[in-house]
């Protein structure tokens, strides 16, 4: 059987994720090829999961076209430069604004 695919959620976002506050996700690199309708299983950084999502949309675009629907659900940035700081720490590289991205929209379907 194949395994689920999943996605990994850093514990300051976890709370965000469970409420639904938080329903969209920006991915760069996305190798594991994330398409709509999918069941995925939500991870913390250690790898333990904290609940199930199925994906409603997937869009590539790059940070510097972002629109008002792409961050809607999605956690603040007091502007660009604090976004794009916080991108290339999390991936360990410069992130531009030219950087290509997927958006990921999803609905928690059950959460721990």
């Amino acid at each position: 059987m194949q395994s689920m695919k999943s996605l990994k959620f850093s514990e300051d976002l976890i709370p965000l994720v469970i409420c639904g506050d938080k329903n969209t996700t920006w991915r760069i690199n996305d190798e594991k090829n994330l398409s709509s309708g999918e069941i995925i299983s939500l991870k913390d950084h250690f790898g333990n999961e904290f609940g199930r999502a199925e994906i409603l949309n997937v869009r590539e675009t790059t940070f510097g076209k972002l629109d008002v629907k792409d961050k809607e659900g999605h956690e603040m940035f007091s502007s660009d430069e604090d976004l794009l700081k916080i991108y290339s720490g999390y991936y360990g590289f410069q992130v531009s604004l030219e950087t290509s991205l997927k958006v990921i929209k999803f609905r928690l379907l059950d959460g721990n």
